[in-house]
Parts: C-alpha cells; structure tokens; sequence
C-alpha cells in the first residue's frame, strides 16, 4: 500500500470527534493492508514506528529541506525500509547519512506526507487515535473479539503483533497467546482520582504508595533475570544491583511489576530525574532500590486473571521486605491516613487499587486510580506555538515563564497545550496575536501580560529552559485576569518543589 491512504485516514480522524467513526475508519484502512504492512502501519498510526527511536532530532528534520513530491509514490514499505536504515545509522559522520537518508525519502513525499512524517519523527501524531480506539479497530476489521486483541497485544507487548496474529489465524489463534516469562508485557496502568474517598468508590481496595521513580518489570526464568521498562525497553545490563536482587528472591519463575527509585543518604526518596540518572551507576555508590508492587506469574502459574487479594498474598510471600508498602480497607479515614504517611515519607502519593480487580494490561481503568497532590502556580504567557491537527490555525502549545526575583524579569520554564477548550484556543490566538512582538516559524513571541493559572505534578531541574526547571505535566486550569504579571509566581517558589517539601494541605496552591 502507499502512505497516502494511511495519511489520508489520519487527516480524517483528526477531523472527527466520534469514536465509532475513528474506529470504523481505521477498520477500512487495516483491512487493506497485507499481513507485512500491518505492524507498519499501526506503529505509524500510533506515532511509535516499531523500530523505536531511530536517531533523528529537530536538528536533523531542520537541516532537511527539499522540494515535495506533485504526487503520492512513497508506499508502506518505503518509509519502513527507511526507518530501518535510520535505526541501523551509527558512528562517525551518522548525522551526514541520516540527514541523507531522510532527504530522499522526503523528496518522494507529497506536502501532506511530509507533513505527517515530520510528527511522527517529532511525537507529535495527534489524531485521537489512542490504542484503545486502534485495539478496537483491530478487532473490527479481522472479525474477533476486542478482548481477544487485547490480550494477545499484552501479553506479545505489540499491537501490531496481535493484528498480524488475527490476521494469520483468527479468534484460536490469538486465544493462545499467552504470557511468556522473559518476554515483556504490557503494563496495567492507572487512571486519575481526585482524593482518596472517590478512588476507593466504596470499594475494599488495596492503598499503596506511589513512589516517584521508574517502572520496572523483573522476569526470571532458569537463572536468567531480565528487566524491562514501561515502554518495554531491556535495561537489564544497567541495573545490575536490580538483577542480584530478582535472582535471590525464592522459587523459579517470576514476572514482577516494581518500582527503581533513588534512596538519599536521609532514607527519603531522590527526584524522579536524579533516579533515571543513577541507571547504568549502582556499582558507582549512589543507592538504586526496587519495590514491586504485583506479581503476574509464580513458579509455573500465570496470575494476571486472579484478583489482585490474590496476587498481592503471593507477592508478599515472594519478595517480602521488596512489597511496596500497602493497606487493605474498605475505611476512608484509615486509607486518607496511610496517604498522609506516604506523602510525609516523601513520595508522590497512593494507588488505590479494588482487591477485586485482575491485572488488565495496557489499559487506564476504573480499578487502579493514582491520588497524588496537584501543585497550582501562577505563571505568565511568554509566547505560543501554532497548532497541528485539530488545533490547525489556532495558537497552542504555550510557552511559560516564572518571575525572576532577582530582577523582575519573566524565565521560561516550561510549555504545555494540555487543557485548553475550544473557546481558550479560539480567545488566545486573538490575543496573542495583539500581543506578539516576535515571530519564527511555526512560533508567536508575546509581551508578557497574561497570567495564566497552570496545574502540576512538580518540577525537576533541567539545562533546556533558561529557569533551570522544567514543569512536570503542566496543564492549564484558567487565565487569570485578576492578577498582574507582577504577582505570577517565582522561580523560588517552584525551586521549593526541588526540596520535596511534603505540603501541609495536599495542595500548594500559590
């Protein structure tokens, strides 16, 4: 097939609001392809090419400019191929080479082809296409069931795996796949609660901390230990403490689902970033643990379809003093408690988990729900980018700045395109259009009047904005044209979060 029709479908879901009618778009397109081009074709759709990240930055798609094609040639293959030697491209001069390679695949495109092949370099393929909807989709056009597709993408850890199995041989087929220690799986995940009592929903339920550091997935089989990440990446080779630990748990085969956080010298837990650059140095000195949290198979038994009372019993048989710390109850006030202790130990918060519910990977459901702190802070507008997709003409992504209180002066940040309705987008491209002072491609430069209120789970230090931070999961709540820029939050008060001050309230609301 040629790219065309799958960039054509992408512009019509981005045209469409409607699940049903992105399901059935999608299910047209699928069916169409051959059994080859399907884990091609989902990998772009989802803005996850199956080869991973293959090399190429904004440095590289800026330094590629060339004369787009009159007419559609690029087909599935080309682009894979092509994605195949960028991912292979390494050594001296592999910039030059990749910068080539690019060129003449882009010299092929249309403007609409180039276009959408540029976001899924960048990430930025926002469709509204999420793997719920192209799971679904999946199940549509080979005819079997959605639970079916489900699994089989859990336990393969690839939805394309899962549509080429459908594809090749049905309902029976994907039914036998099944979990394989030493070969990822998906992860469960877990949705958002505001607080703890509409978490637990009147449900007994498990209460767990959150602790703020990298997920891990720990498989081991014959003496072998193998480690993955969220995204199943194998770091096994960088966690070698990790590893020592999983080889002396008790019993045979394992598959475990955890947590690496730093550990200070105090016992509290480090930042998430001083975590993820203690990999590869646990020989080094600096303390990496592991918790786990659930278990999904034990010497010999697959557990993922028992509830989690279950599967929390053996883990604690297991790996004992390794069992991120946890409560059973059906009793709000004892579960807020436990929340209360986590936060004053230093960590995120809780999941709050019904002891009811199988482990459902790859899914965000009702039965895990995370309870953590929002942080709000006051910052100001110092510019936006214009948007892609839906958001097509309107000013997007923000650009925010902190007060320097020093001098005054407005420093970036952060950005975020999270949150904004219709309506915000609509009234600040207006606005900001009034305000601009500087353009760049693809950027409007504003005077910095607006204060606009933005929620987040913290910061962490950072050499990419001039403040030294950078917001974690900004989101925007509301602009604020009751305040002056001069009463936006400093870049002091979010230096504060660095510290892991436990709030007083649940909520630093500044």
């Amino acid at each position: 097939m040629q790219l065309a029709p799958l960039v054509a479908t992408s512009e019509a879901l981005t045209a469409t609001s409607s699940r049903l009618a992105k399901r059935r778009l999608l299910a047209a397109l699928l069916r169409d392809l051959t059994l080859d081009e399907l884990p091609v074709a989902l990998g772009l759709l989802r803005g996850d090419p199956r080869q991973g990240r293959v090399g190429v930055g904004w440095n590289t798609l800026r330094a590629v400019e060339v004369a787009t094609a009159a007419g559609p040639t690029l087909t599935l293959h080309d682009v894979d191929a092509t994605f195949d030697a960028l991912a292979t491209t390494a050594g001296s001069g592999s910039q030059t080479r990749r910068a080539a390679l690019l060129r003449s695949m882009m010299e092929r495109a249309t403007a609409g082809e180039a276009t959408f092949l540029w976001r899924v370099f960048a990430g930025e393929v926002r469709h509204g296409a999420l793997d719920g909807v192209l799971t679904d989709a999946v199940a549509e056009a080979e005819g079997v069931s959605v639970e079916l597709v489900r699994r089989a993408a859990m336990f393969s850890g690839d939805l394309g795996i899962a549509a080429v199995v459908a594809r090749a041989g049905g309902a029976d087929a994907l039914a036998a796949v099944g979990l394989r220690v030493l070969q990822a799986v998906q992860p469960m995940l877990a949705s958002t609660a505001t607080d703890v009592a509409g978490a637990m929903a009147g449900a007994a339920c498990s209460v767990e901390w959150k602790l703020d550091g990298a997920r891990v997935q720990a498989h081991r089989r014959d003496g072998v230990v193998r480690l993955f990440t969220r995204n199943l990446n194998d770091i096994t080779a960088r966690l070698p403490d990790v590893v020592a630990r999983v080889a002396a748990l008790p019993g045979t085969t394992l598959v475990l689902d955890g947590e690496v956080l730093g550990v200070g010298d105090d016992g509290r837990p480090d930042a998430f970033q001083d975590t993820m650059s203690s990999f590869g140095a646990d020989a080094a000195g600096r303390s990496l643990r592991v918790w786990f949290f659930d278990v999904l198979h034990a010497d010999g038994e697959d557990l993922v379809d028992v509830p989690l009372s279950v599967r929390r019993a053996v883990l604690e048989r297991v790996v004992g003093p390794l069992a991120v710390p946890a409560l059973a109850t059906a009793d709000v006030a004892a579960a807020d408690a436990f929340a209360a202790a986590a936060l004053h130990a230093g960590h995120e918060g809780v999941v709050v988990k019904r002891l009811d519910s199988l482990y459902e990977a790859g899914r965000r459901g009702a039965s895990w729900r995370k309870v953590k702190p929002v942080h709000t802070f006051d910052l100001v507008v110092l510019g936006a980018e214009w948007g892609h997709g839906r958001r097509t003409g309107r000013l997007s992504n923000l650009h925010l700045g902190a007060r320097d209180e020093r001098d005054g002066s407005f420093v970036m940040v952060g950005k975020t395109f999270k949150g904004l309705t219709d309506e915000l987008l609509a009234w600040q491209t207006e606005r900001f259009e009034a305000l601009a002072v500087e353009r760049a491609p693809g950027v409007v430069m504003v005077r910095p009047e607006l204060v606009v209120e933005v929620a987040l789970d913290g910061v962490q230090r950072s050499r990419r904005y001039p403040g030294g931070l950078a917001l974690r999961f900004a989101r925007v709540r509301r602009y604020r044209p009751d305040k002056d820029p001069a009463e936006a939050d400093t870049l002091a008060a979010l230096r504060q979060l660095l510290a892991r001050a436990v709030p007083s309230d649940g909520e630093a609301s500044c």
